[in-house]
Protein backbone atom coordinates (compact mmCIF):
# COMPACT_ATOMS: atom_id res chain seq x y z
CA UNK A 1 0.00 0.00 0.00
CA UNK A 2 0.50 3.35 -0.30
CA UNK A 3 0.72 6.38 2.54
CA UNK A 4 0.34 9.70 2.91
CA UNK A 5 -0.14 11.18 6.54
CA UNK A 6 -3.20 13.78 7.44
CA UNK A 7 -2.30 16.66 9.98
CA UNK A 8 -4.96 18.17 11.56
CA UNK A 9 -5.38 20.95 14.62
CA UNK A 10 -7.78 19.65 17.14
CA UNK A 11 -6.84 22.46 19.57
CA UNK A 12 -5.07 25.01 20.86
CA UNK A 13 -4.67 26.12 24.77
CA UNK A 14 -2.89 28.97 26.37
CA UNK A 15 -1.58 29.31 29.94
CA UNK A 16 -1.40 33.02 30.91
CA UNK A 17 0.00 32.79 33.96
CA UNK A 18 2.70 30.83 32.59
CA UNK A 19 3.45 33.91 30.19
CA UNK A 20 3.17 36.55 32.37
CA UNK A 21 5.51 35.06 34.93
CA UNK A 22 7.95 33.53 32.79
CA UNK A 23 7.29 35.56 28.99
CA UNK A 24 9.56 38.32 27.83
CA UNK A 25 6.10 39.03 26.49
CA UNK A 26 3.27 38.56 29.16
CA UNK A 27 0.87 39.06 26.51
CA UNK A 28 2.22 37.05 23.59
CA UNK A 29 -1.46 35.09 24.04
CA UNK A 30 -2.20 31.78 21.91
CA UNK A 31 0.37 30.60 19.05
CA UNK A 32 -0.52 32.54 15.77
CA UNK A 33 0.83 30.45 13.61
CA UNK A 34 -1.88 27.43 13.47
CA UNK A 35 -5.90 27.62 13.70
CA UNK A 36 -8.10 24.79 14.74
CA UNK A 37 -9.33 23.21 12.09
CA UNK A 38 -6.18 23.50 9.74
CA UNK A 39 -5.53 20.63 7.83
CA UNK A 40 -2.14 19.16 6.17
CA UNK A 41 -1.46 16.27 4.14
CA UNK A 42 1.67 14.88 3.55
CA UNK A 43 2.64 12.71 0.32
CA UNK A 44 5.78 11.19 -0.93
CA UNK A 45 4.37 9.89 -4.67
CA UNK A 46 6.17 10.38 -7.81
CA UNK A 47 7.56 13.85 -7.72
CA UNK A 48 6.23 14.69 -4.05
CA UNK A 49 7.85 14.19 -1.04
CA UNK A 50 6.76 16.71 1.43
CA UNK A 51 8.44 15.12 4.87
CA UNK A 52 11.67 16.56 3.23
CA UNK A 53 10.37 20.46 3.16
CA UNK A 54 9.29 20.43 6.69
CA UNK A 55 5.50 20.60 4.94
CA UNK A 56 5.95 22.75 2.89
CA UNK A 57 2.66 23.79 0.46
CA UNK A 58 1.47 20.80 2.54
CA UNK A 59 -1.69 22.91 3.68
CA UNK A 60 -5.10 22.20 2.42
CA UNK A 61 -7.89 23.58 4.52
CA UNK A 62 -8.06 26.37 7.14
CA UNK A 63 -10.92 29.07 7.91
CA UNK A 64 -8.16 31.38 8.41
CA UNK A 65 -7.94 34.35 5.75
CA UNK A 66 -4.38 35.66 6.42
CA UNK A 67 -1.63 36.18 4.67
CA UNK A 68 1.72 34.44 5.14
CA UNK A 69 0.30 31.09 5.57
CA UNK A 70 2.15 27.88 7.75
CA UNK A 71 2.65 25.04 5.47
CA UNK A 72 1.34 26.87 2.90
CA UNK A 73 3.50 28.33 -0.31
CA UNK A 74 5.82 30.46 1.84
CA UNK A 75 6.66 29.03 5.03
CA UNK A 76 6.88 25.58 6.56
CA UNK A 77 5.29 24.02 9.83
CA UNK A 78 6.82 26.00 12.72
CA UNK A 79 9.77 24.36 13.85
CA UNK A 80 8.64 23.94 17.65
CA UNK A 81 6.13 21.96 15.85
CA UNK A 82 7.89 20.34 13.82
CA UNK A 83 10.29 19.07 16.27
CA UNK A 84 7.40 17.19 18.22
CA UNK A 85 5.22 15.97 15.55
CA UNK A 86 8.04 15.45 12.57
CA UNK A 87 8.68 11.65 13.76
CA UNK A 88 4.89 10.57 13.53
CA UNK A 89 4.61 11.82 10.38
CA UNK A 90 7.94 10.06 8.86
CA UNK A 91 6.57 6.95 10.30
CA UNK A 92 3.37 7.39 8.91
CA UNK A 93 4.91 7.96 5.30
CA UNK A 94 6.48 5.22 5.82
CA UNK A 95 3.58 2.89 6.50
CA UNK A 96 4.96 2.30 9.89
CA UNK A 97 2.69 1.82 13.10
CA UNK A 98 2.58 5.53 14.63
CA UNK A 99 1.64 4.22 18.55
CA UNK A 100 0.70 0.82 18.41
CA UNK A 101 -0.68 -0.02 22.10
CA UNK A 102 -0.85 4.13 23.05
CA UNK A 103 -3.38 4.42 20.72
CA UNK A 104 -6.84 2.80 19.99
CA UNK A 105 -5.64 2.84 16.46
CA UNK A 106 -2.32 2.37 15.83
CA UNK A 107 -2.61 4.51 12.87
CA UNK A 108 -3.13 7.55 14.73
CA UNK A 109 -1.33 9.83 17.39
CA UNK A 110 -2.36 12.79 19.49
CA UNK A 111 0.59 15.23 20.09
CA UNK A 112 1.65 18.77 20.95
CA UNK A 113 4.31 21.47 20.17
CA UNK A 114 6.67 22.32 22.77
CA UNK A 115 5.77 25.53 23.37
CA UNK A 116 4.75 24.92 27.15
CA UNK A 117 2.89 28.64 27.52
CA UNK A 118 0.77 28.09 24.61
CA UNK A 119 0.60 24.53 23.12
CA UNK A 120 -1.01 23.14 19.69
CA UNK A 121 -2.46 19.85 19.62
CA UNK A 122 -2.56 17.73 16.42
CA UNK A 123 -4.24 14.35 15.36
CA UNK A 124 -1.56 12.57 12.90
CA UNK A 125 -3.02 9.90 10.96
CA UNK A 126 -1.76 7.63 8.82
CA UNK A 127 -4.22 7.25 5.31
CA UNK A 128 -3.48 3.80 3.48
CA UNK A 129 -4.42 4.27 -0.21
CA UNK A 130 -3.54 2.40 -3.80
CA UNK A 131 -3.71 4.47 -7.00
CA UNK A 132 -5.47 3.13 -9.80
CA UNK A 133 -4.94 3.79 -13.49
CA UNK A 134 -8.01 2.96 -15.68
CA UNK A 135 -8.97 3.05 -19.52
CA UNK A 136 -11.91 3.72 -20.68
CA UNK A 137 -13.57 6.60 -18.15
CA UNK A 138 -15.35 9.22 -20.45
CA UNK A 139 -17.83 11.01 -18.36
CA UNK A 140 -18.77 11.80 -14.67
CA UNK A 141 -21.41 8.79 -14.92
CA UNK A 142 -18.36 6.61 -15.88
CA UNK A 143 -16.62 7.78 -12.51
CA UNK A 144 -19.55 7.56 -10.44
CA UNK A 145 -20.06 4.04 -11.15
CA UNK A 146 -17.06 2.72 -10.67
CA UNK A 147 -16.30 4.90 -7.35
CA UNK A 148 -20.04 3.32 -6.18
CA UNK A 149 -19.00 -0.04 -7.02
CA UNK A 150 -15.70 -0.01 -5.80
CA UNK A 151 -17.07 1.69 -1.89
CA UNK A 152 -18.85 -1.47 -1.52
CA UNK A 153 -16.03 -3.84 -1.24
CA UNK A 154 -15.02 -4.36 2.46
CA UNK A 155 -11.93 -2.33 3.39
CA UNK A 156 -12.38 0.12 0.75
CA UNK A 157 -13.03 3.81 2.69
CA UNK A 158 -13.12 6.15 -0.20
CA UNK A 159 -12.53 7.07 -3.73
CA UNK A 160 -10.73 9.95 -5.23
CA UNK A 161 -10.85 10.44 -8.39
CA UNK A 162 -7.60 12.54 -9.63
CA UNK A 163 -6.73 13.88 -13.11
CA UNK A 164 -5.38 10.68 -14.56
CA UNK A 165 -5.45 8.25 -12.12
CA UNK A 166 -7.64 7.19 -8.81
CA UNK A 167 -6.69 6.89 -5.56
CA UNK A 168 -8.84 4.27 -3.33
CA UNK A 169 -8.25 4.62 0.22
CA UNK A 170 -8.34 1.60 2.55
CA UNK A 171 -9.50 0.82 6.02
CA UNK A 172 -7.33 -2.71 5.44
CA UNK A 173 -5.59 -3.93 2.55
CA UNK A 174 -7.57 -5.18 -0.02
CA UNK A 175 -5.83 -7.83 -2.77
CA UNK A 176 -5.17 -5.95 -6.27
CA UNK A 177 -7.42 -8.66 -8.10
CA UNK A 178 -10.50 -7.91 -6.18
CA UNK A 179 -10.09 -4.37 -7.21
CA UNK A 180 -9.53 -5.08 -10.82
CA UNK A 181 -12.63 -7.37 -10.69
CA UNK A 182 -14.97 -4.88 -9.68
CA UNK A 183 -13.68 -2.37 -12.05
CA UNK A 184 -14.03 -4.69 -14.76
CA UNK A 185 -17.63 -5.66 -13.56
CA UNK A 186 -18.78 -2.05 -14.43
CA UNK A 187 -18.38 -2.23 -17.61
CA UNK A 188 -15.42 -1.45 -20.43
CA UNK A 189 -12.84 -0.09 -18.59
CA UNK A 190 -9.56 -1.53 -18.44
CA UNK A 191 -7.59 -1.46 -15.09
CA UNK A 192 -4.04 -0.57 -16.70
CA UNK A 193 -2.11 -0.61 -13.27
CA UNK A 194 -2.41 -0.44 -9.69
CA UNK A 195 0.16 0.74 -7.63
CA UNK A 196 0.87 0.07 -3.63
CA UNK A 197 4.51 0.35 -3.63
CA UNK A 198 6.20 3.70 -2.48
CA UNK A 199 8.18 5.36 -5.44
Amino acid sequence: MLHKVKLTVIDKKLYPQLQEQYCADKNAGMCPCYHVGDEFIFERYGTSDDFWHMGLNTLKQTAYTGSGMIAGAAFPHCSEAWDAISRYIYTGLQGGSIMRGWMKDERVMIACCSDGTRPVIFKIERMDYKVIDIDGIHSENDKDQIKSTLETIAGVKQVVFCETYIEVYLHQNVEDTTLECAVQECGAYRVLKIDGDQK
